[in-house]
Formats: C-alpha cells, structure tokens, sequence
C-alpha cells in the first residue's frame, strides 16, 4: 500500500501494531497432535496481541493460558459453551499487560450449542492503552438474522466500553462474508447499530486483492464440511485517530500450512498490522 504525501490525519506514525485472528477448532479432530502446530504457527506468526476462538478450557487450565505461558504473554478468557470434559470459549492473547476487562453474552438462536460471548481486554501498551475485543459468532448459514442481532450486541458493548485514546480492535470469526448484512452493519454499508460507530476491514484496506479465505477447501479438515471458500475471520479497527493510529498498512493471511504433516485448524488466521 503506498504512502500519502499528505493526511487529513497530521503526520502519520511510522510504528505498527501487529494482531491476529485465528479459530482454533477447539478439541475435535486430532486436537492433540494439533497442540504444537498451533504453537509455533503462532511463534511464526508473532503477532503482539491474538484473537482467538473455539478455545478448549478444562478445571483451571485453558488453551489460552497454556499458549501464554509458551510466550510469556497474558490471556484473558470466556466461555458458555460447556460439553461433557472441557468447555469452549474465545480469548485473547497479549505481549503486554491486561490490566482489566469484562465479557458478555450474545443473543442465540434457541440451540444448546450457539451460547456466544464477546470478551474485551484492556491492554497497557507501550505506546498507549488498547481495547481488543474477541467474539464468534453464529455458524449456521440461515442464522444471518441471528449474527445481526449478535452484531448490534457487539456494536453496544464497546460503544458503552471505557473512554479509548486508540481505536478498537475487534477480532472473530464472523461467520459471515463480507458481502453479508452483519459485515455490512460493521463497515457502514448498512444501517450501523450505533452512531459513529464503524470499522475498517483489514483485509479490504490492506490484503493483496485475492479472496483471502479463511476457511478453504485445500484444508483437509475444512473440506469435510462441503462448504463453499470463504474469507469469514476478521480484524477489524475503529475510525483512525490523529497520526492514522489504527490505520491498517497490511493484512495477510497465515496458519494454511501443516506443521510437520498436521494441519493446525480448521481455519486460517488473519493477520494484520496497524499504525500505533
């Protein structure tokens, strides 16, 4: 993406912020084998602050700790999706300190499997303090209606979060295209849920022009679905503030290759740098 000679922004920041998204796929396939792929997919992809979803948590130890602890970052965690031996969650995963937070349900379709939350972490960066918000939403493709209602949940939560310096970030899968209402909600093609509340696709300001699914058939695990390619994970900013802070300068995505013959997810991550 090249330079502007000149911003409506003043003179724009020279430093970057790296984040990503990614859907773990929990415990199902060989969610064992899958532990260390995962691991240094992320070491690879090295990114200061993770969205992360379909995350396991069992007793007091949750896949979001142990990642942090290999790192020695922080994590914050939520869930409301129990099963039998683990539960299942989203959370976030951080270079600096979380120094606060709060989580909240979303609305769902009357479904024992479809309880989502959002969760929110505030982060002491050292440029600066950061709220990133972490969710996923609805899967069923006639849940449209469901993941917008999600999506309005979303839009009030962090218009009713604490007053920010920095845009916030959000991270999900969405599971929803771009083209869709929810998306649409989000970027300001549709009625947005909350005035002056809108966010910038990474991938449409930043990609490199291709589709960038996240969720391909040339993955093995995906392709069992019979579902059609589709880019549904997200990193998303607010409106950029004085210097472009939150402007997005690049987008890419990763977690696509096997680690040693095992594929990692089910999904691929998002990965996209912003100007902090």
């Amino acid at each position: 993406m090249g330079e502007p000679t000149d911003s409506n922004f003043g003179p724009l920041r020279r430093t970057t912020l790296r984040v990503a998204s990614w859907n773990l796929w929990g415990r199902w396939g060989p969610w064992e084998a899958r532990q260390e792929p995962i691991r240094r997919t992320l070491a690879a992809i090295d990114a200061d602050v993770v969205g992360l979803q379909e995350v396991w948590a069992e007793d007091e130890r949750t896949q979001a700790s142990v990642l942090a602890d290999a790192f020695g970052f922080h994590s914050a965690y939520g869930s409301r999706l129990p099963f039998p031996d683990f539960h299942l969650g989203v959370a976030i995963l951080s270079r600096w300190p979380i120094v606060g937070g709060e989580e909240r349900p979303l609305p769902a379709a009357d479904e024992p499997d479809e309880r989502r939350l959002v969760v929110r972490a505030d982060i002491e960066g050292p440029r600066g303090p950061l709220q990133v918000f972490t969710t996923h939403l609805n899967w069923r493709f006639d849940h449209s209606h469901v993941r917008q209602e999600q999506v309005r949940a979303i839009a009030r939560f962090v218009a009713e979060s604490p007053p920010r310096s920095y845009p916030p970030i959000l991270c999900g899968d969405l599971n929803a295209a771009p083209d869709s209402d929810e998306i649409r909600m989000l970027t300001g093609r549709a009625a947005v849920p909350v005035r002056g509340l809108v966010f910038h696709d990474a991938w449409e300001v930043a990609g490199d022009g291709s589709p960038g699914f996240t969720w391909d058939n040339a993955n093995p695990y995906a392709v069992r679905d019979l579902e059609p390619n589709r880019r549904i994970d997200y990193v998303m900013a607010g409106w950029p503030k004085e210097g472009g802070a939150g402007q997005f300068v690049s987008a890419r995505v990763a977690g696509r290759d096997p680690v040693d013959g095992v594929p990692p997810s089910d999904h691929a991550a998002i990965v996209a740098e912003l100007r902090y």
